[in-house]
């Protein structure tokens, strides 16, 4: 009775907490996920082995940048820089190169985790990532409930805040404006409450609407109390592929341009691509990704990177082949190879690699060995002939393992048992040269269902040590 009794006091403190908005689900019962009782357990060697991997990936980052820009000085491949701006607008590859933002790196860096018989395996980055709000919210709540869950009840909210002050270490008391787009609305109500959070802890912290923001040649201004008090960092949640439809967007960049206000995560589009880990396994780069990051962490991305290809449908030369793909076991020298692979060998993923509408919440994305050989012959046709826009890549498929949880059941009102499928968010917020881990948001759904992913029938909870409280 008491876990019972315990998600019902967590799904009203969500509602209370606003941690989403709905019209169409305006009641504990109508949740966009599923309450458990208890956060899920990892074992402490994997979380370990998580809050390592925050260093690693935060090098991966810099070298990422490094090499992209000396992939424009001629000093590495040109088609390095050409694959990571293809597609894109000319007045975003210029504020991508912009001096002023030539060293900085995202604040926050999110992997999707998956733990799967082999090991772990990370099968995209996002820099801009959603949930950053929600996690600090039931964090607070488990934490409440005396679960010694991972960063801690507050972990999330100060991670933000020192990620946020470190931009500005010359201000004392920084104001920072978390701006969400109309297409990012959705997450609004989590920003706005990991805002109020960062209140409670004494950081001035505001979520607007971009239209919102006033501007002047002193730099962006928001109105608080009546009075127009200026931005110091402006954290930057919308996408850039959508700039178009963003009220402001040509003064906020000239703004940051200008120096008049710190903007975060940097206008870096090449950052944002998931080609880049099909550029961190080409067999012709690997010690210029070694030079910039080490042997160590290079092997060790290596092994949790799935193997990834850019689905360029040029021709290659007669004598050459894809590397690492085959059929039949054959190499092949075009994708549409693919289309007559058996079952077993469709075991891959197709989907945008970014700036597109389509690159983020599992949208456009199409697994091969759960559809039809028509179906997959389609999808890799639809993804040739979009190229450049957007482009998609082709990655190996790595299946969670499955792992048993428990959740609330609102309508018979018991506690329900579940084996599924989890996917792992850690949060690293980047401090100077550290990436610090604020917390881990587990996602865990049902067998059935291929993509892994916030929907009504997955289970949403942070993550506890094994043998913690």
């Amino acid at each position: 009775m008491k876990d019972v009794e315990n998600c019902i006091w967590l799904g009203n403190r969500i509602l209370e907490m606003g941690l989403f908005s709905d019209p169409k689900r305006p009641t504990f019962g109508g949740f966009p996920w599923r309450i458990s009782p208890e956060p899920f357990h990892l074992d402490r060697e994997v979380i370990e082995k998580i809050e390592e991997l925050g260093h690693h990936l935060l090098k991966f980052y810099k070298a990422l940048n490094s090499i992209y820009f000396s992939s424009v000085r001629g000093t590495a491949p040109h088609w390095i820089s050409w694959y990571l701006d293809l597609g894109k607008p000319e007045v975003v590859v210029e504020y991508g190169r912009m001096r002023r933002f030539r060293s900085q790196m995202p604040p926050v860096i999110r992997p999707d985790l998956f733990i799967t018989e082999e090991g772990m395996a990370i099968t995209e980055l996002d820099s801009v990532p959603g949930g950053i709000g929600l996690l600090a919210g039931i964090s607070m709540l488990y934490s409440y409930l005396g679960y010694e869950i991972v960063g801690g009840g507050d972990g999330m909210t100060r991670g933000f805040m020192e990620a946020m002050k470190a931009l500005v270490p010359d201000v004392e008391d920084p104001l920072v404006a978390i701006v969400v787009s109309e297409e990012s609305a959705s997450f609004r109500p989590e920003m706005r409450r990991l805002s109020e959070m960062m209140v409670d802890l004494g950081m001035r912290a505001f979520v607007i609407e971009p239209k919102d923001l006033m501007f002047s040649e002193e730099g962006l201004f928001l109105r608080t109390d009546g009075e127009a008090s200026r931005i110091d960092v402006l954290y930057r949640f919308f996408e850039l592929f959508d700039l178009k439809n963003i009220p402001k967007w040509e003064l906020m960049f000239y703004a940051a341009k200008k120096e008049k206000v710190v903007m975060t995560p940097p206008p870096k589009a090449f950052l944002e691509e998931k080609l880049a880990m099909a550029l961190f396994h080409h067999p012709s780069l690997v010690e210029l990704w070694v030079e910039r990051m080490g042997r160590e962490s290079v092997e060790l991305l290596r092994r949790l990177f799935p193997m990834t290809w850019i689905m360029d449908p040029r021709d290659i030369p007669p004598h050459a082949v894809i590397p690492g793909l085959s059929a039949g076991g054959k190499a092949i020298q075009n994708f549409m190879d693919l289309s007559g692979a058996s079952q077993r060998e469709r075991r891959l993923v197709i989907k945008p690699s970014g700036f597109s509408e389509l690159a983020w919440g599992s949208r456009g994305v199409r697994i091969g060995h759960d559809m039809s050989a028509e179906r997959w012959r389609e999808s890799i046709e639809m993804a040739l002939r979009s190229f450049p826009n957007p482009i998609y890549i082709l990655q190996e498929f790595k299946p969670s393992k499955l792992f048993d949880s428990r959740y609330y059941d609102p309508i018979s009102g018991d506690i329900k048992e579940m084996k599924g499928r989890v996917r792992l968010s850690p949060y690293y917020f980047v401090i100077g040269e550290e990436a610090r881990l604020g917390g881990i948001l587990a996602t865990i759904c049902p067998p059935d269902k291929k993509l892994v992913h916030g929907m009504v029938d997955a289970i949403m909870v942070p993550v506890l040590a094994r043998g913690s409280p």
